[in-house]
């Protein structure tokens, strides 16, 4: 499995990059074998005039599964990696879920 960590329109820090991988073994490490690749993309829409603008996009792509795609935007980037991770560690356990239902029948 590949993890693809990119910030644009800021530097990434080592807290950042460490933040997120903390919540993705949380939150995915049990499917980790089922899962070809993530990417996280983090971006300030605004810059430094600052307001609700910090994003945090997640692609999680599934081997003969359509790939999961969430995305949040939220006034602290903590936030908006937390939620992001969260929500698609569910989508993963949705879609994972339904295909053995899928693949039993």
């Amino acid at each position: 499995m590949n993890i693809d960590i990119q910030a644009r329109n800021f530097e990434l820090t080592d807290a950042l990059a460490n933040h997120i991988q903390r919540r993705l073994d949380f939150a995915l490490s049990p499917r980790y074998e089922q899962i070809q690749q993530i990417q996280v993309r983090l971006s300030d829409i605004n810059g430094p005039r600052g307001g609700e603008d910090k994003c945090c996009h997640v692609r999680i792509v599934l081997p003969r599964l359509q790939d999961i795609v969430v995305e949040d935007t939220e006034l602290d980037m903590y936030v908006a990696i937390n939620r992001a991770i969260d929500r698609a560690g569910r989508s993963v356990s949705r879609r994972l879920s339904r295909q053995r239902v899928r693949n039993q029948r």
